[in-house]
């Protein structure tokens, strides 16, 4: 686990390089009374702002503005936590790791359940965009374990560009609910797609890695003692 929280960050998505950089900026000028667990319960109340502004949209569209800026404070909480850290030196991997994960899939959850109980999307599409973003981030959890690389991004889509679609969905507030449920279902089936495209990916270069032992005869796999807890 030490080594995976500590694992090589690689970040390819499409804004990555200029918030890196405003990121990095904003943790300069942060006051020295402020550290990175205040970002991470600000990313929380973001996430948890945003799914109960999409749900009682219901009400009036007028929540989709407040969806929009909760999304923003998501972001920066989110981001600003561990860019924080590492600017001053006080990195926690293990803590860190952790955490993050812990709320990243709870900040998901709340979005997408709130986005389900709208008028919008439907609560099983929006389920399922659910699971399809957390079976995606799981891959990247595991990918970290078994590569020492942890790579958030799937092509040039990352977090960032996720919450940016959905900013942008919130402005077109006179859109009919079977498109939303389009957009939304086409969403999870692309993400879907992305994922096997990157599990085929991943076991074509395990297997280069661990080529399958072959051996000639029975009675030299008899003979031949398997390590403990080997399930290969």
């Amino acid at each position: 686990m030490t080594e995976t929280a500590k694992a090589k960050r690689e970040m390819e998505f499409l804004l990555a390089k200029p918030e890196r950089w405003a990121l990095q900026g904003m943790a300069k000028r942060t006051p020295l009374w402020l550290n990175s667990n205040h970002f991470t319960a600000l990313g929380v109340i973001g996430a948890t702002a945003c799914g109960t502004a999409y749900s009682l949209s219901s009400r009036s569209a007028d929540w989709l503005w407040l969806a929009s800026v909760a999304l923003v404070l998501n972001w920066f909480g989110d981001s600003l936590d561990g860019t924080l850290a590492r600017v001053r030196k006080a990195e926690r991997p293990r803590y860190g790791y952790y955490i993050d994960h812990i709320v990243d899939a709870y900040a998901t959850f709340a979005i997408g359940v709130g986005l389900g109980l709208s008028p919008f999307v439907r609560i099983e599409i929006a389920l399922l965009l659910v699971l399809a973003y957390l079976t995606m981030s799981i891959n990247v959890y595991l990918e970290s374990a078994v590569f020492g690389v942890f790579k958030i991004s799937y092509g040039k889509v990352g977090p960032t560009e996720a919450r940016l679609l959905l900013i942008v969905a919130n402005g077109w507030r006179n859109e009919v609910v079977l498109g939303a449920n389009i957009v939304v279902g086409a969403a999870a089936l692309g993400m879907a797609v992305l994922l096997v495209v990157r599990f085929a990916q991943n076991l074509r270069r395990l297997a280069r890695e661990e080529p399958r032992k072959r051996y000639r005869d029975r009675a030299q796999w008899a003979n031949k003692e398997p390590p403990p807890g080997d399930g290969g």
